[in-house]
């Protein structure tokens, strides 16, 4: 195969966790979950530069308190990952967003919440392929409480995991604040009723599922 025949964005199965089989939603309920975030004033999907793995992250533990099955996707442009060649949309390094495990047939397909990208729910394939600007980029699947990857040297065991810390930094990311940045740590100080805000409305709806309640 010559790399001219390759696909835009190829699977890194090495960096991937697997898929756990028969633990999947159907797609009417991925719809809603869909539509309820992309329509919720707490994610701040016009500011696609900023704050990916915080709106991921908090999406993921939402889910995971309704007792919704769910991951993370990850694309990376070839130049970061591999040292390459392939560069992703915005000069992205890499994006990240929550992924559903959604039944197609007798099969699961992985179906992403990101409407920083897309209006609708699109397979994480096409979804990496969307992001990718040259060939080629690399999408991985990793579990929910993975909130970032180690820089130094990304491997399938050194991800850093959920924990206090990344938790207020996501809160703040939902604020609309970088707490990671030098610009960021001083916005924390005169912001905190924004996020404390931010933190009651998170709280609130981890209290509930107001999609798939039964």
């Amino acid at each position: 195969m010559t790399s001219s025949s390759l696909p835009k964005a190829l699977f890194e199965a090495p960096l991937s966790n697997p898929v756990v089989p028969g633990y999947a939603i159907t797609k009417e309920e991925a719809d809603r979950l869909f539509s309820f975030f992309q329509n919720h004033s707490l994610f701040r999907w016009a500011d696609a530069q900023n704050d990916c793995e915080d709106r991921a992250h908090a999406i993921c533990l939402l889910l995971e308190s309704w007792k919704v099955p769910n991951y993370k996707g990850w694309v990376f442009s070839g130049a970061y990952l591999k040292k390459t060649t392939g560069s992703l949309v915005n000069l992205w390094n890499y994006h990240v967003a929550a992924a559903l495990p959604v039944w197609e047939g007798s099969g699961i397909t992985i179906y992403m919440i990101d409407p920083s990208t897309a209006n609708t729910l699109v397979s994480i394939h096409d979804w990496a392929t969307m992001i990718t600007e040259d060939e080629c980029s690399y999408y991985l699947i990793r579990k929910n409480e993975d909130y970032i990857f180690n820089q130094t040297i990304i491997k399938w065991d050194n991800w850093y995991k959920k924990d206090r810390q990344n938790y207020k930094w996501t809160i703040q990311g939902l604020a609309g604040i970088n707490g990671v940045s030098a610009s960021g740590k001083a916005q924390v100080i005169f912001n905190k009723n924004r996020i404390k805000n931010a933190e009651k409305t998170f709280k609130k709806l981890l209290r509930s599922n107001p999609v798939l309640s039964r």
